[in-house]
């Protein structure tokens, strides 16, 4: 019974959960449908929210957490500079209640695009001390159900009907991704000269970290941030492939008006 909340990447237990979260987004479309623009947005900043407060609690049981401490000793431990929600996995959390309140579609891209697929690629690639563990420990809790909500929370922008991707957002989406990328770079370094987190690296933006494509862009472009650019030649192809059905409903739209 044990092994059977032992949480890998694809098991069946990851599944399990991914389907869970998945039914509750596909429920929350269904409840909403009809309902005003309003109620939808308030649904998604009261669900950050709760996001949120869930991660500062995950944070809080992770900094007391003796066996993360030993296995995350080479990265220098358990820092609280280094567990604020700036990651791409998690920056919706603060991003999105601001994208939908002012109704800016670049920040909406960018949630809408990138948080779902840096929510995703975390939760495929779990770091130390998140990967083969029980899926009951607070940490394992507190990883996956962050991550998860994320993902669908960012979903949720189409789901709900707040925002339908256009080719004409990509490139405002790009700026906006290239923005924030700048801003977190720019508090990695203040965070490393202060000496309040010697090794603060939101983003990737001052290092690789061994990530092998990160590495080959690093080769092209040598600098802190600026390696961070050919990002775009992966970035922008997974942007029109999302933005194709919706652009092809839009025109089929269009198309049986007409007749």
């Amino acid at each position: 019974m044990d092994d059977f909340w032992i949480m890998r990447p694809f098991n069946a237990l990851f599944w399990a959960v991914f389907a869970a979260f998945a039914l509750l987004l596909a429920a929350g479309c269904l409840l909403l449908r009809g309902k005003s623009e309003k109620a939808k947005k308030a649904v998604l900043v009261v669900g950050s929210a709760l996001t949120l407060t869930g991660f500062i609690l995950y944070k809080y049981y992770l900094s007391l957490d003796a066996d993360f401490r030993i296995l995350n000793a080479e990265m220098g431990g358990f820092n609280w500079w280094g567990e604020l929600p700036l990651h791409l996995c998690n920056i919706n959390m603060l991003l999105l209640p601001v994208a939908v309140t002012r109704n800016s579609r670049p920040l909406m891209s960018f949630c809408f695009f990138l948080g779902p697929l840096g929510a995703l690629m975390a939760l495929m690639m779990p770091s130390t001390g998140f990967n083969g563990y029980s899926l009951l420990l607070p940490r394992m809790l507190g990883f996956y159900g962050t991550h998860f909500m994320v993902m669908m929370l960012g979903l949720a922008l189409a789901g709900f009907g707040l925002y339908r991707p256009r080719f004409r957002d990509l490139f405002p989406a790009v700026l906006a991704a290239l923005g924030v990328a700048l801003v977190i770079f720019c508090f990695d370094l203040f965070l490393r000269r202060t000496g309040l987190h010697s090794k603060a690296n939101y983003f990737y933006a001052v290092e690789t970290e061994g990530n092998p494509v990160l590495e080959l862009f690093h080769r092209l472009l040598p600098f802190p941030y600026l390696y961070l650019i050919p990002c775009l030649s992966i970035l922008c192809p997974y942007m029109l492939l999302v933005t194709l059905p919706f652009a092809l409903s839009d025109r089929r739209r269009k198309k049986d008006r007409e007749e």
